[in-house]
């Protein structure tokens, strides 16, 4: 069965230019491709780029739109993710300032915490869910020190308005269990991930 898959472009170190595309295939792997820099995700995947409800932040598909800082540190969640060892991760936590939170109280192992919420004990299916996440469009939230960039962008958006295109994409990150039970009551309740300016992963929690 195909699934989606999120490719993560690291030819930028030699073209200077970063996509993150999105697209169908039969295996599980994070592919690196180059791309133009003024090419968006809508451009090259004919993703239809959501309408913004009244009052909503925009929603964004652009990864070139995003600040440097920011497509390094998503490259590097993204390549950890599709390694499907969640060690990996620590690699990660060591290139940023601070590790990213978890949960709502203070966790010293994000790994640990991890591991014993996901479903086989190894913490796969958490990876998966960051894959998933950042596969969404994403919203630019905040300013100046507040300012940071939110995946999915559900997470700011009344659910209870989604356009029917705004639904299948919803599915794809949620059980749809959990998906209609988010669109009954306007909120998203699931995984979301932030990201500063600056490149520093703030969190991942749901």
């Amino acid at each position: 069965m195909n699934r989606r898959i999120i490719m993560i472009a690291l030819g930028a170190l030699v073209t200077g230019a970063l996509a993150l595309v999105y697209a169908e295939g039969d295996k599980g792997t994070l592919q690196r491709i180059s791309a133009d820099s003024s090419a968006s995700d809508v451009a090259v995947t004919g993703a239809t780029q959501a309408a913004p409800q009244a009052g909503a932040p925009q929603v964004l598909y652009d990864f070139n739109a995003l600040p440097d800082p920011v497509k390094r540190m998503l490259t590097s969640i993204a390549g950890a993710a599709e390694s499907g060892n969640i060690e990996a991760m620590r690699t990660v936590f060591e290139s940023n300032e601070l590790k990213p939170m978890v949960t709502t109280s203070f966790v010293d192992d994000p790994i640990a915490f991890w591991k014993k919420a996901s479903a086989d004990g190894t913490g796969r299916d958490v990876l998966a869910a960051m894959l998933n996440v950042l596969s969404s469009g994403y919203v630019r939230m905040g300013k100046g020190q507040d300012e940071i960039f939110v995946w999915p962008y559900f997470a700011e958006t009344d659910l209870a308005k989604l356009t029917p295109a705004q639904e299948v994409e919803l599915y794809r990150i949620v059980p749809p269990e959990l998906a209609l039970a988010m669109k009954k009551s306007g909120k998203y309740s699931y995984y979301r991930l932030g990201v500063s300016p600056t490149g520093v992963w703030q969190y991942f929690l749901q």
